[in-house]
């Protein structure tokens, strides 16, 4: 088979890769099963490769096939709600496309210059190529670790390595798998060797999901979850304020939970002004959390010091008490600040999107507490950060996730944030509890498993019990130090290979 027509095949098995993640399904059953399968292609394209270009060149064609796939609903935030052209959203989204391509073509390039036997190469290195660079990818340039392979197993038995090292070392896991179905295709080495490699990935797995790395800590907390279902073209319209207010206002007194979250932003103007132009909608909620002894979380646009400095806020109201603030950290590229200013300014003035340079809340923030519950926010996106999320996972008892994915519309975005979002579950052995504006709005235990979720683009309220936990996870403990380890095991076999 030719470049080229590998190349062709690259782009297809790449942009049908997006089905082994949610919400994809047979009969119930996840297609994350089947996430070696891509994999195992990907990896004999890199190993048939004649040349370092061409390896390159084949992982650069699967990643643009999978990112065209996986993120494409990025146009519908440029385009659909943020008002840029048609013809510049396509031509953004693929150019993200094509960026987020060179992660996999750069493991396509260290596949190529290893030379190690072909069982090592294909079953060790060039898993570890791929999450070297997956890694890579969630960090460089602020970071976009979506679509990490991991994400996949939510559901299958690989997840119980979650809490061990993380999703990366999920993903490893599914290349592994993924080398030992392309040695068995090309009939090399021993079958029965690599049916119990696989077999011992399962199981293994399988008696991790038996172990509970975390407690309970205290009695399960009755938990509100609201979800608004304001439409994102109207969401930040004066004219359509009071009637966003009202939505939220009947949630909170149709709610039952000791905590009440609202989603991100659920309060559509700057904290201060509504302090001052719309007081009585603050302090019926402060009255609401007072009289039922109850928190209410609240998602707000705030100003800080400076007239011009805005943050994306969350308030924990709990009566007569102080007060708890969090400010979001981790800012998206566009959405809340323009990179590269002021070259990047004029974007500002094509996208519709209201408070475009917010400024960002520091990395280590005082955790809020209600009563014996200690609360980690994350707002946003924030949450598909794992390595920055167990900053704070291991000292909370619960893990609260506040966003607003209306921006997107009815695309997987949504499926794919709350899959992502079980994972920071069972990364931390701490539930995961979100309140969105149009889904998904729900609650996740310890074990990533879902209690409970409202249907999405419906205005309703979640009502649930969360069992708070503590202890710590492997993966909270030492993080993703296991990748260097085997980079320096990588690095060792190289080392005496070339000098054999």
């Amino acid at each position: 088979m030719s470049v080229r027509h590998k190349s062709a095949l690259a782009l297809i098995v790449g942009a049908l890769s997006v089905f082994t993640y949610a919400p994809f399904a047979v009969a119930d059953m996840s297609l994350g099963w089947l996430a070696p399968v891509p994999l195992a292609f990907l990896f004999y394209a890199w190993l048939t490769a004649p040349g370092r270009k061409q390896a390159f060149w084949l992982g650069w064609c699967y990643g643009l096939g999978a990112f065209l796939a996986g993120v494409h609903w990025i146009y519908v935030s440029l385009s659909v709600y943020g008002g840029m052209p048609a013809p510049l959203a396509v031509i953004g989204t693929i150019l993200l496309a094509a960026y987020l391509a060179l992660f996999p073509a750069l493991a396509g390039v260290l596949s190529y210059h290893v030379k190690l036997p072909r069982w090592l190469r294909v079953c060790f290195f060039m898993p570890l190529a791929w999450v070297m660079t997956e890694w890579l990818r969630g960090y460089l340039f602020t970071g976009f670790p979506w679509l990490a392979v991991g994400y996949t197993q939510t559901d299958t038995p690989i997840a119980g390595w979650t809490p061990v090292g993380g999703v990366f070392l999920a993903s490893w896991w599914v290349g592994v798998l993924a080398g030992c179905l392309l040695l068995m295709c090309l009939r090399h080495g021993n079958l029965r060797t690599q049916l119990v490699v696989i077999g011992l990935v399962f199981l293994s797995g399988l008696g991790l999901k038996q172990i509970a790395w975390t407690e309970a800590l205290g009695k399960p907390l009755p938990v509100s979850l609201l979800q608004g279902n304001i439409p994102q073209d109207l969401k930040w319209n004066p004219a359509f304020a009071r009637q966003s207010l009202d939505t939220y206002a009947t949630l909170v007194q149709a709610s039952r939970g000791k905590l009440i979250v609202l989603p991100e932003t659920a309060l559509p103007l700057i904290y201060q002004q509504a302090e001052r132009n719309i007081p009585g909608f603050l302090a019926g909620l402060r009255q609401e959390a007072r009289e039922r002894q109850a928190g209410l979380l609240l998602g707000t646009p705030e100003q800080g010091a400076r007239w011009d400095i805005y943050y994306n806020s969350a308030v924990l109201m709990q009566g007569s008490k102080p007060d708890q603030w969090y400010r979001k950290v981790h800012l998206v590229p566009l959405g809340e600040y323009l990179p590269g200013k002021p070259f990047s300014t004029w974007l500002l003035d094509m996208l519709h999107i209201p408070l475009g340079e917010m400024a960002s809340g520091l990395p280590r923030q005082p955790l809020m507490t209600l009563g014996e519950q200690t609360l980690a926010v994350n707002i946003c996106y924030e949450d598909v950060f794992g390595g920055e999320l167990t900053r704070a996972g291991g000292k909370a008892s619960i893990l609260v996730n506040m966003s607003n994915l209306a921006w997107f519309g009815h695309t997987v975005a949504l499926d794919q944030h709350l899959q992502i979002a079980r994972v920071r579950a069972l990364e931390n052995g701490r539930p995961m509890i979100r309140s969105t504006n149009t889904g998904a709005t729900a609650a996740i235990a310890a074990d990533g498993r879902l209690i409970g979720m409202l249907p999405y683009f419906t205005a309703n309220s979640l009502e649930v019990q969360v069992q708070g936990m503590q202890g710590e996870t492997p993966y909270q403990r030492f993080g993703a130090a296991w990748i260097w380890l085997l980079l320096a095991l990588a690095g060792g076999m190289c080392w005496r290979q070339r000098s054999a």
